[in-house]
This record gives C-alpha cells, sequence and structure tokens, in this order.
C-alpha cells in the first residue's frame, strides 16, 4: 500500500492520502496469535453488550463460552486492546504521570449549536490477522464525524493528525472534550488545541458516558459495518470504514434533530453562524467523494489528480 521508493510521493504525503498515521508504517508491532485474536474479538463484542465487565468478570464469561483462559491472559488483552479493567472506559483515559490533567467544563452546559464543543475517542478495530485503532473527532451538537485516523498503535500521532485536519476543515471549536488518556494529554495534541485558543475539557475516571455520543458512534460502527466484514487489509478496513462514515453522516437521520443527519444539521447551523450562503472553504462536506475511495474523513484537499473524485457541485 505505502511505497517507500515512489519518485515523487514521500512516504508522509502517502500516508496522508490514504488516512493512515505515519506510525502504521514506521513502527511493527509485535505479532498476536490467532488464538489470542480469536479472544480479543469475543471480548470486543462482549464490551459493548456490558460495558461494566472487568476482566474477572470477563474471564468469566469466556470460560461460558468454552474459552479456558485465566484472569491475568484476559488483563493482557484487554490492555492491548486498550480497554480498562476498572473503569471500562478505553485505555486512552489512563493518562499519562507526567501529562496535565484538565477539568471536565461539561457539566450543567446546554450545548446548543455546532463548533461549540467537539469530542474524541479511541475504538479498537478488530481484524481476522491483526487489529487496529481508530479515531474520531465529532461535533458534539450535530453528531457529524469531522475527521479520522486508522492506525496499528496507540502512540498521539494519529489522533494529532485528526486533530489538525478537523481544524482545517472545519473552524475550530469553543471546547475539546476527550478522556484522560495518553494521546489526548500529550504534549503535541495539548500544543494543538492551546495554539488555537480552544478551552480543552477532560473527562473525569470513571465517568464513562461523558463522551455518550462517540459511545454510541462506536456501537453502530461495530454492528452495522466492522463485525459483517472480515477486513483482509489496512486498505479495506479504511475504505469499508469511510464508506460506513460517509453513510452515517449524509444519510443516516437521528431523531433527536428531527430524523435529520449529521451533515444536515451541521451546514445549517454553521452557514447561520458564518453569515455564509455555501460551506465554508475547506469543509469537505460538497466534496466528498463516492463509492469507497473516501481517504481522509470528508476531507479530500490535496487528493485531487492522484484519487479520483467526483467533481464539486
Amino acid at each position: 500500500m505505502i511505497d517507500r521508493t515512489h519518485p515523487t510521493l514521500p512516504v508522509t504525503r502517502q500516508c496522508r492520502i490514504l488516512n493512515v498515521s505515519r506510525a502504521t508504517v514506521y513502527r511493527h508491532p509485535a505479532a498476536v496469535s490467532d488464538a489470542d485474536l480469536e479472544l480479543m474479538a469475543l471480548i470486543d463484542r462482549q464490551y459493548l453488550i456490558r460495558p461494566f465487565y472487568g476482566s474477572r468478570r470477563m474471564a468469566a464469561w469466556l470460560n461460558t463460552q468454552g474459552h479456558a483462559v485465566n484472569r491475568k491472559r484476559v488483563q493482557r488483552l484487554m490492555r492491548l486492546m486498550g480497554l480498562m479493567a476498572i473503569y471500562q472506559r478505553p485505555n486512552t483515559s489512563k493518562a499519562a504521570a507526567e501529562h496535565i490533567k484538565y477539568p471536565y467544563l461539561l457539566g450543567g452546559l446546554t450545548i446548543d449549536r455546532v463548533n461549540q464543543v467537539w469530542c474524541s475517542d479511541i475504538t479498537y478495530i478488530p481484524m481476522p490477522r491483526g487489529f487496529l485503532y481508530l479515531v474520531v473527532i465529532m461535533d458534539w451538537h450535530s453528531r457529524a464525524v469531522l475527521s479520522w485516523r486508522l492506525s496499528n498503535t496507540l502512540h498521539a500521532d494519529f489522533c494529532v493528525e485528526a486533530l489538525e485536519e478537523a481544524l482545517r476543515g472545519f473552524g475550530r471549536p469553543e471546547i475539546f472534550n476527550t478522556d484522560q488518556g495518553s494521546q489526548f494529554t500529550s504534549d503535541d495534541f495539548i500544543g494543538v488545541l492551546k495554539k488555537s485558543q480552544i478551552k480543552i475539557s477532560m473527562d473525569g475516571k470513571g465517568r464513562c458516558m461523558d463522551n455518550v455520543f462517540v459511545e454510541r458512534l462506536w456501537r453502530s460502527l461495530k454492528y452495522e459495518e466492522v463485525y459483517l466484514h472480515a477486513y483482509a487489509s489496512v486498505s479495506e478496513a479504511k475504505s469499508g470504514i469511510g464508506a460506513w462514515l460517509h453513510f452515517y453522516n449524509e444519510e443516516r437521520p437521528h431523531q433527536t434533530h428531527d430524523y435529520r443527519t449529521p451533515r444536515q444539521v451541521y451546514e445549517a447551523q454553521y452557514r447561520w453562524i458564518c453569515g455564509r450562503s455555501a460551506s465554508p472553504t475547506g469543509c469537505a462536506f460538497d466534496h466528498i467523494p463516492t463509492g469507497t475511495t473516501i481517504s481522509k474523513g470528508f476531507n479530500n484537499d490535496g487528493l485531487n489528480g492522484i484519487i479520483p473524485v467526483a467533481a464539486p457541485p
């Protein structure tokens, strides 16, 4: 997928086009056995249904399903997947000790407009021969997914890339909310937020519903797309997930918004806020390619001439 010998496209540029983190190319995690991958797929499904299961309950449940595993093995696999045994949150809620923690700013706040609050989270994507991590940047009010990235590691760079893309395409929010994960408390991620003068909000420990809309997104994505397809490669995963996120933004109505789609809600308010009659430059709602050639979440900047895309209206 990545051609390190390409005469004109550097690896960094290829990663941006293919919507994969540079870490996916340069870092190669240790191999995981087929038996562990099977257990991880079961854990992932059960975690969506029973998010309060820690390693002890998860091990007990796996044994009832005919898998003789001990708690220590389940703990190791849940850590690898980014699931915490205590608070039942992605391991991103486990911050690095040296990183600054920020207060939770959304308590009692009425969120009634787009670009008021953005949020982000990471989830585990199972594959027959491995696994990936997916991060999304979401507008809280409209539920629109503004950008996304896949990576085979939990290093912070793929989260930073997703954040920078969302800021380029959709302006900046007043508040950005995440959990206390090491990716989101890293100097690189916090630096981008501070440079853009965005208020930083972080969930408290054990508050697994603070990013409830992203949690709902994960459930829908996995049951409607990921679990129905055995992705054979990163490119297949990127294509399938990109197509589903396109469907989610463009076609999937939300009852909360009188059965309008996330795009309809976002665009209606963005135009009103900015006093514009069309989508802002770089806001790629009007430039999403058809089919499965989506390579940068919504945003198709820089792809013309490299990947065929639909002409802007």
